[in-house]
């Protein structure tokens, strides 16, 4: 068995706290299919990031800001890379040390260094358990929800048409076999919070790339791992905004990494969403691990790049395991020349096929009890807010018959105005709105709901809303 030091997705070593977590070394199922074989260019690329683009993909890094002083530093980010990936200075404690005053000096610093070479930027990370400033440790319930919403909608609005994709949520699964959420003061916030956190930033952000990302879901057979896919096949069956699923990938000892992770990278894919290798380092730097790493992400179609934890072993979290690609002194290792050379080699594509999990995912639609009577339908609303935004997520339950359509109508305060809605039809935006069914959740059965929400500026909804069948 390999045991994986653990870590707080990329802090530095002086911060981090090792987190012991299992990485099984035997062999899995084989994703299986037709190969498609790309063609090496014919002049191959001399650098990782340039080798990458050849197939339409990013071989990225972690970076710090205090490090983009150190000449030797920056002479191989700015040659060898083509995607950043702030290390800390984006994460709570740094981007709002006390509630509702935000500081980005370190994060605009690293995110205009990315720009200023051509380099995309993957922001890193919105709404996370760890790292949270003490004030933020200390709250609960719906006023840790509202300070979250508004934390996730403050950084990303303040990046908005900087970054490419967003580590929207962060390491909410807990490890072991039971494939729970982790047990953290967010989660405590309401299941539906990862969600919320997601709604909140495709408002503020709408053109970048959203991701929910996570360590040790690289084994396709570990309970985290499915748990995990199974939250992304809700998502995707009901709307929620989610484009992609980064998975850390910190192997060490033994085999190093799974042998079915190529299956785990494929059968993500074949949920709709891209997959990405966020924080690959492995302990030692075996040359065949890296290149199988690499392998594995060209074929997948989907997996659309690399980044590197890292630059050289010395920047490392896990400076004494020498994981990186690049030795204390900048050399290449030999690590690098296998990963270069599967880049310029092209890879192969694979269509997935891997059967997916059975189990019915779990979602977060609260329990209802049929109105009494007569009634066609009654509609309640769970509101999170903060400040100058609120989500709202409506619940409809079908009285003692069925519905074949329905109608929901409220009004919104003074000021507030609606921005998004997702399984409903809006006939405005701002005062007087009445939603309609969609036409994959008009029919309800007696007794039994749907639900619909919308997001806005301003103050949300009061009054109780007005159902009627349609």
């Amino acid at each position: 068995m390999n045991h994986v030091p653990a870590r707080s997705s990329g802090r530095s070593t002086t911060r981090a706290r090792l987190r012991a977590a299992l990485i099984a070394a035997v062999a899995g199922v084989a994703a299986v299919g037709t190969t498609v074989a790309l063609a090496p260019n014919a002049s191959a690329a001399t650098t990782l990031g340039a080798s990458a683009a050849q197939t339409g993909r990013y071989f990225g890094t972690a970076v710090a800001a205090n490090k983009l002083s150190d000449s030797a530093y920056t002479t191989i980010l700015n040659r060898e890379f083509n995607q950043v990936t702030p290390e800390n200075e984006m994460k709570i404690d740094a981007t709002e040390p006390q509630q509702g005053v935000f500081t980005y000096g370190n994060a605009d610093r690293i995110v205009a260094h990315a720009r200023s070479q051509g380099m995309k930027v993957r922001g890193h990370t919105l709404a996370w358990h760890s790292q949270q400033p003490g004030w933020m440790q200390n709250m609960s319930g719906s006023a840790l929800r509202s300070a979250m919403l508004n934390h996730v909608t403050q950084v990303a609005t303040h990046f908005r048409g900087q970054v490419a994709w967003w580590d929207v949520v962060n390491e909410a699964f807990a490890d072991g076999g039971t494939g729970a959420r982790r047990d953290s003061n967010l989660q405590r916030t309401g299941n539906d919070w990862i969600e919320a956190a997601f709604r909140a930033a495709d408002a503020a952000d709408p053109n970048a790339q959203l991701c929910y990302n996570d360590y040790n879901i690289d084994n396709w057979n570990d309970a985290k791992t499915q748990a995990v896919y199974r939250m992304v096949q809700d998502f995707k069956s009901r709307g929620v905004p989610i484009d992609c699923v980064g998975l850390q990938s910190h192997f060490t000892g033994g085999s190093n990494y799974p042998s079915n992770y190529r299956t785990t990278l494929s059968s993500f894919a074949a949920l709709g969403v891209d997959v990405h290798i966020t924080e690959l380092d492995i302990r030692n730097a075996p040359s065949d691990a890296y290149r199988n790493v690499v392998n594995d992400c060209l074929a997948v179609a989907r997996c659309k790049g690399i980044t590197v934890w890292g630059i050289r072993d010395s920047d490392s979290w896990r400076s004494g395991e020498s994981p990186l690609l690049f030795d204390g002194g900048g050399n290449k290792k030999a690590a690098y020349d296998a990963v270069l050379t599967a880049l310029n080699n092209g890879g192969t594509t694979t269509p997935p096929t891997t059967t997916p999990p059975t189990t019915t995912p779990t979602t977060t639609t609260p329990p209802t009890t049929p109105p009494p009577g007569n009634a066609a339908c009654v509609a309640t609303v769970r509101l999170d807010s903060w400040t100058g935004g609120f989500v709202a997520n409506v619940t409809v339950t079908a009285g003692a018959s069925s519905l074949s359509g329905w109608t929901v109508g409220l009004t919104l305060p003074a000021g507030a105005a609606i921005t998004n809605t997702w399984s409903a039809q809006p006939s405005g935006t701002s005062g007087a709105v009445t939603f309609r069914n969609v036409s994959y959740n008009g029919s309800v059965a007696a007794g039994t709901s749907t639900t619909f929400g919308f997001q806005g500026t301003g103050v949300g909804p009061s009054a109780t809303p007005i159902c009627s069948a349609s």
